[in-house]
């Protein structure tokens, strides 16, 4: 699981940030998974090692300009170039409505299936290595966060461990490796998590954005392995913050301490914050540090590989 990072400015794009869209590798299954789709997005593809051609499910957080502009871009472009499958969009209400009409009125005809997916708190998607769950943020509009989680693995089955124990290599060991319990011709039982290393656990993400501090963000993050959470004002800024229902530094980095998430990656920055500016984005990672050491601060192109834990 890779996470790139495509576009990291909040409201307005700047020189050196576009705005919000974060996308999830499985290079496992050969698979792109995006996070929002800001204006300029497929650009920003264009200029990173990812493949749109792998591109097959998007989940959109709210109807803000800055988090579905590219989306109609990316997805005629899919088209034309004929090497996308089939794409999956999960969004809130609204969001068909708005590919239906930017459809119509632009006479764009996709060549490949699109499924909007409307979205309500709960497991949205699931199969046999992931689920992804939606709940509710605190932002002007109705707003989503998302949370994926790999589901967990049997550890490595120990193959000349089975042989010593003479068991008879074919159906049995694909019952073994998955953990079972197999009762051999002998009479003997085998537990099959004795042969098999260390649990994997899987892995999990949580993408927060936009809103300001709640529950919601937090249930979204626990036990996280990474929390992608928006900070786009600095604490003195606060006011504006509830104002405009976004989060400071120190919301990101209270919301994953209380999560007890394991890394919180920052994003959705606003260019108030530029270089040369009273206060400058280094300032607002050290206000995150203060309560959440494990706190990095994303740019765009930003690459991070999620790590694995294995069980104790």
């Amino acid at each position: 699981m890779q996470i790139t990072f495509l576009g990291t400015s909040s409201g307005v794009p700047t020189r050196g940030r576009n705005v919000s869209s974060v996308a999830l590798r499985l290079p496992q299954r050969a698979e792109l998974w995006l996070f929002d789709c800001g204006e300029g997005t497929q650009h920003q593809l264009l200029r990173s090692e990812l493949k749109s051609s792998q591109l097959s499910r998007i989940f959109i957080t709210h109807m803000h300009g800055d988090h579905i502009f590219g989306l109609m871009g990316l997805l005629a472009s899919c088209g034309l170039a004929g090497n996308v499958q089939r794409v999956d969009i999960y969004g809130p209400a609204g969001l068909n409505e708005y590919i239906q009409a930017a459809s119509r009125y632009s006479h764009t005809h996709f060549s490949y299936p699109v499924k909007v997916h409307a979205i309500r708190p709960g497991v949205i998607y699931e199969d046999h290595e992931f689920t992804v769950s939606c709940g509710p943020l605190h932002h002007r509009i109705p707003a989503f966060g998302y949370r994926v989680a790999e589901k967990d693995r049997t550890g490595r089955f120990d193959v000349e461990k089975a042989k010593a124990l003479q068991i008879p290599p074919g159906r049995i060991y694909g019952q073994l490796k998955r953990g079972e319990t197999v009762t051999l011709s002998d009479g003997r039982v085998i537990n099959g998590t004795d042969l098999c290393g260390p649990t994997e656990i899987g892995r999990k993400i949580a993408y927060c954005t936009d809103t300001v501090y709640c529950e919601g963000a937090v249930e979204l993050a626990q036990d996280a392995d990474v929390l992608i959470h928006e900070a786009t004002f600095a604490h003195q800024d606060a006011d504006m913050a509830f104002q405009r229902l976004h989060s400071t530094t120190t919301m990101a980095a209270q919301t994953a301490l209380v999560a007890k998430a394991h890394r919180l990656i920052m994003t959705h920055f606003s260019p108030r914050y530029a270089p040369g500016n009273p206060l400058e984005l280094k300032d607002l990672l050290q206000e995150a540090r203060a309560i959440f050491p494990n706190t990095d601060m994303a740019y765009d192109f930003m690459t991070y590989d999620v790590p694995r834990r294995r069980e104790v």
